[in-house]
């Protein structure tokens, strides 16, 4: 121990830490973050899982569902949300008048292009003369 500053004229490293920070070439988390470690295994899984699925995927669906039915059926429950929430929003309440009045103009636009494009038949109403029920004998129609 130095008797001027009262410390050890070499620092002692314990756990990676001198006098409680980290000494040279000691990481203070060797293991890297739990959320990064936890991401990257997803992606390595999701990768070997969507290549596994390209190779075999439909073959196995095919035979799970004739043997197992009721194992298939659960997969397909599974991959449903339990719970879905839905929230009720009225997006004309967050427009301005602005807006409301340039979609009106839009509609009323659209409604008179569309009927200006619109085709009208002319004619006369008339009464059909009825054609003889099959097989009844009728007249026949000329050969052409």
């Amino acid at each position: 121990m130095d008797e001027k500053t009262g410390h050890n004229a070499t620092p002692k490293v314990i756990n990676g830490r001198i006098n409680g920070r980290f000494a040279k070439g000691f990481s203070g988390n060797p293991g890297g973050s739990p959320e990064a470690t936890r991401r990257a295994f997803n992606k390595r899984f999701l990768t070997d899982l969507a290549r596994d699925w390209e190779q075999h995927g439909p073959e196995v669906f095919k035979r799970v569902r004739r043997e197992s039915p009721a194992a298939y059926l659960k997969v397909c429950a599974m991959l449903v949300p339990k719970e879905m929430k839905v929230e009720h929003s009225s997006g004309l309440k967050d427009l301005t008048d602005e807006q409301l009045d340039a979609m009106i103009e839009y509609l009323r636009a659209l409604l008179e292009d569309q009927a200006q494009s619109a085709k009208v038949i002319e004619g006369e109403a008339g009464v059909v003369p009825s054609l003889p029920a099959p097989g009844s004998g009728g007249t026949k129609m000329p050969k052409a």
